[in-house]
């Protein structure tokens, strides 16, 4: 093997890694940011970006919009005087 092919094999790991790394980093994305608001709903939020990614990431960006959006909370009854 030369030189040339050897640094070929290096590059060919790096990018093999890097591309993995990413795409387990976008899955977990929803459910991470999910978590950290507090989402009501943040387990499902985080099951949805790992099941996109079998879809290819097709629903991806709706799973993401999902973590932002926070269910609003039912209005509290006046009290009667």
């Amino acid at each position: 093997m030369s030189a040339i092919d050897i640094f070929a094999w290096i590059v060919l790991i790096v990018l093999a890694a890097s591309t993995i790394f990413v795409i387990v980093f976008m899955a977990m994305l929803p459910g991470t940011i999910a978590k950290r608001r507090n989402h009501p709903w943040k387990d499902a939020v985080s099951i949805g970006g790992w099941v996109t990614l079998f879809f290819g990431f097709t629903l991806w960006p709706l799973v993401l919009i999902w973590a932002y959006v926070d269910v609003p909370r039912a209005p509290r009854p006046e009290p009667t005087p």
